[in-house]
């Protein structure tokens, strides 16, 4: 496990868009935008989505994933992590919507409808770039 380091973590405060990188059934990459969240203390990425959608199905047959974001404000400041899905779990998952949700389109709930049921994906970083 490798911690992001201290110079990026205001990434995780302002509206930083990643795409996560996982693998199909068939070994093909599955790539999608996401917002994206650090634990510091447990130091995991933190990316939410819902039960039943592409990327979670394939953390779940496949935890190795890739992620990527770019600082919004100087495209040439990236970071790149690889690491494994250590656990997709359902508790505060409403809540943590929520709360990016105000960081992502400043509004206090998440604006969509929930059709299954929101999921933490918690990645723990292997490798950071």
């Amino acid at each position: 496990m490798v911690p992001i380091p201290e110079e990026y973590h205001d990434l995780f405060e302002k509206p930083t868009f990643a795409h996560v990188g996982t693998l199909t059934a068939d070994g093909a990459p599955h790539i999608t935008p996401v917002w994206i969240d650090y634990d510091p203390e447990a130091k995991r990425l933190l990316v939410n989505t819902e039960r039943g959608r592409q990327k979670e199905r394939n953390a779940r047959a496949n935890p190795v994933v890739g992620v990527s974001m770019t600082d919004p404000d100087d495209p040439y400041r990236y970071l790149s992590v690889v690491g494994e899905v250590e656990e997709l779990q359902t508790d505060g998952a409403r809540a943590h919507i929520d709360e990016l949700s105000q960081r992502y389109l400043d509004v206090e709930e998440y604006p969509n409808p929930v059709e299954t049921e929101r999921v933490i994906v918690r990645i723990r970083p292997d490798r950071v770039l």
